[in-house]
């Protein structure tokens, strides 16, 4: 057998793996949006940038901490099953939070133990911390969402679908309105 009649087959078999992983991934993302449960997660302010992975901006939850019986049942890092309900103004309260996946609904999370405080308070690390801008408006959208959390009058908030133990952060939003069309306004203001 030839050598090109090996090395041809192998080529076509890489090139398809290395278009089926990114594909795989992009439809996972994409049943989770269609598919999932869209909750508001009430959003305040954090530092915005990592120089090795782009522009960002930093989300930190309301609905990320939890009382809990007793602390010594929790490790740091530990994986975690969170459900979550609606306040009176839409917004993700924390229903449950278990070590055990859920039977009862599809949409639940999977996050993970920040840590447990001194008086038995379960800190929650979820896995949409992180909202990432182009890097034009990166800057622009941070200094707007500070200003906008600082002030008692403004909503942030962000747009999280959840299914089967996944999460996409679809957008951040400043009194309903997107971060990104927030930036363009605020460039439109300053002219």
């Amino acid at each position: 057998m030839s050598r090109s009649k090996i090395l041809i087959p192998a080529f076509i078999c890489v090139a398809l793996l290395q278009l089926y992983v990114p594909g795989r991934m992009i439809w996972d993302r994409e049943q989770v949006l269609i598919h999932g449960k869209e909750y508001l997660f009430k959003t305040a302010p954090i530092d915005p940038t990592d120089p090795f992975r782009g522009k960002y901006i930093q989300l930190n939850y309301e609905a990320a901490t939890y009382p809990i019986a007793h602390k010594d049942d929790w490790t740091n890092g530990a994986a975690i099953y969170v459900t979550f309900s609606e306040d009176a103004n839409g917004l993700a309260v924390i229903k449950t939070v278990s070590k055990e996946k859920p039977t009862d609904t599809p949409y639940f999370l999977k996050a993970h133990v920040d840590y447990v405080t001194y008086d038995d308070v379960l800190m929650i690390a979820y896995p949409f911390e992180r909202f990432y801008m182009e890097e034009s408006k990166a800057y622009e959208a941070e200094q707007e969402y500070n200003l906008a959390t600082q002030g008692d009058t403004t909503l942030t908030y962000a747009v999280v679908h959840i299914l089967e133990g996944s999460a996409v952060l679809e957008d951040v939003r400043i009194n309903n309105t997107s971060i990104q069309e927030w930036v363009v306004q605020s460039r439109m203001g300053k002219e």
